[in-house]
């Protein structure tokens, strides 16, 4: 029993990690229709400055870790807002460009980070409380995990919560119906799509240097290997849809978790089975709209 606990808490906690990392995805796809690439760059970019600052402070405080995921955010956040403003708005509507263009500055950020900060990965530290267990019915539960948790359901809640109940969140979403409109009427709908991207960057960045803390270090590859969980995670939810992100990030990482343990570490071969069973049975994902 204590067993099954762990595997789904731990579980929970890594669809946590692939959801801070897929709603940035889902939520530029979504609204805008641009599959973005480049999104594990603003990922690893997060975590880079989040131990930068965290080793300038020298301290495992919870007070250098909340500054670390502030600056991962804004930092985040920066860099997918410019990414859109030099690169994507000109690009709008022309698909293939767009994955040139993001698959390109991937591979050429990823190089930057080797340049910079080498190829080897960089331990971090952090509060003391995160590398203790706590026993939940039996199952003793690494604390980090929780920290995950309540990182990711915040994010959700927040990205909901200011595009249903904010000014800017109704502007966006009219925007994506109808931009000719929406532009006649004076509002000017280039500045609301590139919010779009920052909110997805400050994800990335939140969930960088939460990544970093859930492996233990930060390298020029991390934001690559989680993408493509989250490219998996946001096929098998909907393009586009937030909410089938977080049902499939929770599903993947549970499978995952239980099929490492109980069928010989074939967790990554039953996501990928999960995929191709989900686009046989239904293409469009969980909670993809019908073309």
């Amino acid at each position: 029993m204590s067993t099954i606990v762990l595997l789904l808490i731990t579980g929970l906690g890594l669809g946590a990690l692939y959801f801070l990392v897929a709603s940035g995805l889902s939520l530029i796809y979504g609204l805008m229709g641009v599959l973005n690439f480049a999104h594990g760059s603003f990922l690893t970019l997060g975590a880079f400055a989040g131990w930068e600052l965290a080793r300038r402070m020298g301290g495992e405080s919870w007070g250098t870790l909340i500054a670390s995921l502030l600056l991962g955010m804004v930092v985040g956040a920066l860099a997918a807002a410019a990414t859109e403003f030099f690169l994507i708005r000109r690009l709008y509507n022309r698909h293939i460009e767009q994955v040139l263009v993001t698959v390109g500055l991937a591979l050429a950020t990823v190089a930057l980070f080797d340049g910079i900060w080498g190829t080897d990965a960089i331990y971090v530290t952090a509060p003391p409380w995160l590398s203790q267990t706590t026993e939940i019915l039996g199952a003793r539960v690494p604390n980090d995990r929780f920290l995950l948790i309540g990182a990711a359901a915040l994010v959700l809640i927040g990205i909901v919560a200011f595009l249903r109940y904010t000014r800017f969140g109704l502007v966006i979403r009219a925007g994506v119906e109808n931009r000719s409109m929406v532009t006649a009427l004076g509002i000017d709908v280039r500045k609301a799509f590139t919010v779009v991207f920052a909110i997805g960057g400050a994800a990335a960045g939140l969930g960088g240097v939460l990544a970093s803390h859930y492996f233990g270090y930060v390298s020029p590859q991390l934001g690559g290997s989680l993408l493509i969980f989250a490219f998996i995670v946001t096929v098998i939810g909907g393009l586009g849809s937030l909410a089938g992100a977080a049902i499939a990030s929770v599903a993947v990482a549970i499978l995952q978790q239980f099929a490492n343990y109980f069928w010989g570490g074939t967790g990554d071969l039953m996501v990928v089975l999960l995929l191709a069973v989900v686009l046989l049975v239904r293409p469009t994902g969980i909670m993809g709209k019908k073309a």
